[in-house]
């Protein structure tokens, strides 16, 4: 991957800040063009170095990059931040020069969350998917359904996997080289292992090499991610499913989407505090750290409730003060 040249007197320093971003396994390329801007303002500025830069630098370089949209302006912003947050813990400087306000974005997508009944009725449907020229269609698209709702798998992980990846034994899946060019392996609950049992006896038989894609059609390769997404978009009308107000249509990642939040609901539920549990799930979904996991989990109507429910239950007698 190649990394991005800086040329101001904060050039080693940025290069640092990339180098450790990427020992993440993130692939950090969007965020370090925007320190390659930030250093091209300031070789501009002929800036001598640390003690140069304070909030009018950093606003001034903030109007030199006009952003329209709240988002990629906030996107801006919040690169610089970070970075100068990292420079107060290598103690390279002794505060963060930016004091700007991130802009109020509206509008966000709120996801369409299946529930287990419209999660069976869209198998169901899969299930009965013609297949003319294609043998097994509705079988192997049902399987990818139940792997993505069942386990919140994302969509890519799904087609990159082989017979080998499947171990029965143990009852795990072994999801490589993923987002973020991680390993790890996830366990398959009881029936979901004997339902890729049931998948893997019907389309591959006894005698098949592991090698092979676990989805595929054809002898060149695994179904295309599209094709996919494709499919599922062709059957929601089927699903007849009723979608609230604010909410975006139904996307295939909303299954991963649904996952998260299910197993959110589940510790309410069991009675489980979410924030001693919320690394495992990262760790489940196959994130870098929390942080990302926290995206997925929308608040929901019953979220809500058992939130409030479990304040009620914590909070002081006669109320907050």
């Amino acid at each position: 991957m190649n990394s991005p040249v800086f040329l101001s007197s904060l050039a080693p320093f940025l290069k640092q800040f990339v180098q450790y971003k990427r020992a993440l396994n993130r692939k950090y390329r969007a965020d370090a063009e925007v320190l390659r801007l930030f250093d091209r303002y300031l070789q501009s500025r002929d800036n001598t170095g640390w003690s140069a830069i304070d909030s009018a630098v950093i606003d001034d370089f903030l109007k030199s990059r006009p952003r329209v949209s709240p988002r990629s302006y906030n996107h801006l912003l919040g690169v610089v931040r970070r970075f100068f947050a990292f420079a107060v813990m290598q103690q390279w400087i002794q505060r963060n020069p930016v004091t700007a306000s991130p802009r109020a974005e509206s509008g966000g997508r709120i996801p369409y969350l299946f529930d287990l009944d419209a999660a069976k009725q869209l198998l169901a449907v899969a299930r009965c998917l013609p297949e003319r020229s294609t043998r097994y269609r509705g079988l192997v698209y049902e399987t990818i359904f139940a792997l993505l709702y069942g386990l919140g798998l994302r969509v890519g992980e799904v087609v990159r996997l082989t017979l080998a990846d499947a171990d029965f034994t143990r009852d795990l899946l072994f999801i490589r080289e993923t987002k973020f060019r991680k390993n790890r392996i996830v366990p398959l609950g009881p029936h979901l292992a004997q339902r890729l049992k049931r998948y893997l006896e019907e389309r591959h038989g006894g005698n098949a090499v592991p090698e092979l894609p676990l989805f595929s059609f054809t002898k060149r390769g695994c179904i295309h991610e599209a094709t996919i997404s494709q499919t599922f978009h062709t059957l929601l009308p089927k699903l007849q499913l009723r979608i609230p107000p604010g909410v975006s249509p139904p996307r295939l990642h909303d299954l991963r989407h649904s996952f998260a939040v299910a197993t959110l609901l589940r510790w309410y539920r069991q009675g489980i505090d979410p924030n001693c549990r919320l690394i495992q799930l990262s760790t489940f979904l196959g994130h870098v750290d929390p942080n990302s996991t926290a995206v997925y989990l929308t608040i929901t109507e019953e979220l809500l409730h058992h939130a409030a429910r479990r304040f009620q239950v914590r909070a002081p007698k006669g109320g907050v003060r």
